[in-house]
């Protein structure tokens, strides 16, 4: 690994990873581990091929991507795929195999949260430790304590021994020291669910102002909504091997996949998503969704804006509810069929009209039939809205209530489910996702579920105040306030 901070201004790569591989040897019994010593060298003695009694693991497989200055890159994978092996290399607590690492600025690294600290150590002088460990001098430390310790708020256990605190003021203070070093680089391992979830919110905080800053941010976490929310492109890593690279939405949407699958059919997902990469080098992210916006000038140029106004002869003149054919999803991913299989999706009005153009505020339904092709117990189903970036919005499970659950289901059966919703989202585009869950010899498991199935669109609001995503109803009442000044 190499650490190049003289070109660090020159250069637009904040890290350049090339071919790295990182082998384990791995013994069956205590005993190969002696053999291995002694064994193969008196065979060579005596001229015998040596025998191996390991087996070699590759942990990391040739990896290669770049970071550029000022860019957020996600880095997702199943449990065992490499990722922490990864960041560690690239921070330089690991080395590979074989290949190589540049590394151009500051790095500050959230791998395993107080590594360095010392139990016997107050939480200042463990804040000071820590900070010669980044190669933070310790006069910047001094002029940088008093924010480490508002950042961390533990308050006079600052002073105290970190073998009194608690798991959370431990890690509180330990993400404190290394996210407040106003670094070039943040490596972060999934170590954003610390604290309560006001201390996560002001984590997430001071991440989106380092990336504000044009801070570079290598971010790996299994949530796939927060590395959508976080960061500019993905990397999906399975086996030690980068399987898949591009835009955050379509890589965690395959990474769901695999999450998803069985043991079986896990291998058939991942070939398809090396098909997917080697089909489309250079842009992997095929999956994007189009958008294609009607052509209606005016309520006279559409026979759909006639038969809306049948049904609503108050409505002002923006676009109405109906159905737009050329407004199809294309980022649609159905998942692994584990028992179950789910077709026949659509959104209509209370009446059953088709529309996949929506009004704020009114009411709609989402509904599908689900076809059993196995037995279950405990059966939920659920539907969930999205944005075009792949942020999640919310949604509902049945399985989340005891009444509404299904408690068996048989095997040649199916349901029809049906999701009254209201329209609160502000105009532009949305998705919508289905799925449905059971239990399956006592092991809780997703039987099908099919992401993006549809694509909606919500038309324009004349005179709306609402700003961001969703409407909240929110409405401003003013009065006029009449002060007098008297002069004293």
């Amino acid at each position: 690994m190499s650490s190049n901070k003289s070109g660090a201004q020159a250069s637009d790569i904040a890290i350049r990873v090339c071919d790295v591989s990182k082998h384990y040897v791995m013994f069956e019994r205590p005993e190969d581990r002696f053999k291995q010593m002694v064994v193969p060298r008196l065979e060579r003695l005596i001229g015998r091929p040596p025998r191996r009694y390991f087996r070699d693991f590759a942990a990391l497989s040739d990896i290669s991507f770049e970071v550029g200055r000022g860019e957020t890159v996600g880095i997702i994978g199943r449990n065992g795929s490499g990722k922490s092996t990864l960041l560690q290399i690239i921070c330089g607590t690991l080395q590979p195999t074989s290949g190589s690492v540049e590394v151009n600025g500051r790095i500050a690294a959230l791998l395993e949260l107080g590594a360095g600290f010392n139990p016997e150590f107050t939480g200042r002088e463990n804040v000071f430790l820590n900070a010669s460990i980044l190669g933070v001098p310790r006069k910047e430390m001094e002029w940088r304590f008093d924010d480490i310790a508002r950042f961390a708020d533990i308050g006079p256990f600052i002073d105290q021994p970190v073998k009194t605190y608690s798991s959370g003021m431990y890690v509180r203070l330990a993400f404190a020291t290394a996210i407040n070093v106003d670094p070039d680089i943040l490596i972060v391992d999934e170590a954003l669910s610390v604290g309560d979830e006001a201390f996560q919110r002001k984590c997430f905080a001071r991440i989106e102002d380092i990336k504000d800053k044009g801070g570079t941010i290598l971010f790996v976490s299994h949530g796939a909504q927060t590395i959508v929310q976080l960061c500019t492109r993905a990397i999906l890593l399975d086996g030690g091997e980068k399987i898949l690279e591009g835009k955050p939405k379509a890589v965690t949407g395959q990474y769901q996949r695999l999450v998803n699958a069985s043991a079986d059919g896990a291998a058939e997902i991942r070939s398809n998503i090396l098909s997917i990469r080697d089909s489309s080098p250079d842009e992997p992210s095929v999956a994007k969704a189009q958008v294609r916006q009607p052509a209606v000038s005016s309520p006279s140029d559409s026979s759909l804006w006639a038969e809306h106004l049948e049904e609503s002869p108050g409505a002002f003149t923006d676009i109405g509810d109906y159905l737009d054919d050329g407004m199809q999803s294309q980022s649609i991913e159905s998942h692994e069929v584990r028992g179950a299989r789910i077709h026949s999706m659509r959104v209509s009005t209370l009446s059953g009209k088709p529309v996949n153009v929506l009004r704020l505020g009114r009411r709609y339904v989402f509904e599908y039939q689900v076809d059993f092709i196995a037995s279950a117990q405990n059966v939920g189903f659920g539907i969930w809205i999205r944005t075009t970036e792949g942020y999640g919005l919310g949604g509902a499970q049945t399985i989340r209530s005891p009444d509404q659950r299904t408690k068996s289901v048989s095997s040649g059966q199916s349901i029809s489910v049906r999701w009254e919703f209201s329209c609160s989202m502000l105009p532009g585009v949305y998705f919508l996702s289905s799925g449905v869950s059971g239990t399956r010899d006592s092991e809780r498991i997703v039987m099908h579920r099919i992401v993006d199935a549809l694509m909606v669109r919500v038309a324009p609001e004349v005179g709306s105040l609402a700003v961001g995503r969703v409407d909240f109803g929110a409405q401003p009442y003013l009065s006029t306030v009449t002060s007098r000044v008297e002069d004293r």
